[in-house]
């Protein structure tokens, strides 16, 4: 893994001269947010939902599992989940899949990703 080149952070006063002191020892470079602007931390925001999505809802046991539950989260989120951002398609997604209307008559089917904690849906071909 490389190592992280920046921290994007927000003006908390919670952050000290010693949290920044530790992330310069790192080499990390400490990005501001600007002053009053909410939404400039949005890509953070979305990072931490995304762990309340998956990890507070596990008990992780163990290193091997450490590894695979964050693995196979991110391979549900890139090639599964929709992005509002991407006209509700995931990441490697290259076209939209069939209508509901196209699908009719096939079953639906549902796969339990992360032990059940996220449901995935599809239609049986």
């Amino acid at each position: 893994m490389d190592s992280l080149r920046f921290l994007i952070r927000d003006r908390d006063s919670k952050y000290t001269d010693t949290f920044s002191a530790v992330s310069k020892a790192d080499i990390i470079e400490i990005a501001k947010t600007p002053v009053r602007a909410p939404r400039a931390i949005t890509y953070c925001e979305r990072v931490i939902s995304t762990r309340r999505e998956v990890l507070d809802h596990h008990l992780v046991q163990g290193q091997a599992h450490t590894r695979q539950v964050p693995a196979e989260y991110q391979k549900h989120y890139n090639t599964h989940r929709p992005h509002r951002s991407r006209n509700q398609l995931p990441p490697r997604a290259q076209e939209q899949p069939p209508s509901a209307q196209a699908c009719a008559a096939h079953r639906l089917l549902r796969t339990g990703v992360l032990g059940g904690v996220i449901n995935d849906y599809r239609y049986a071909s």
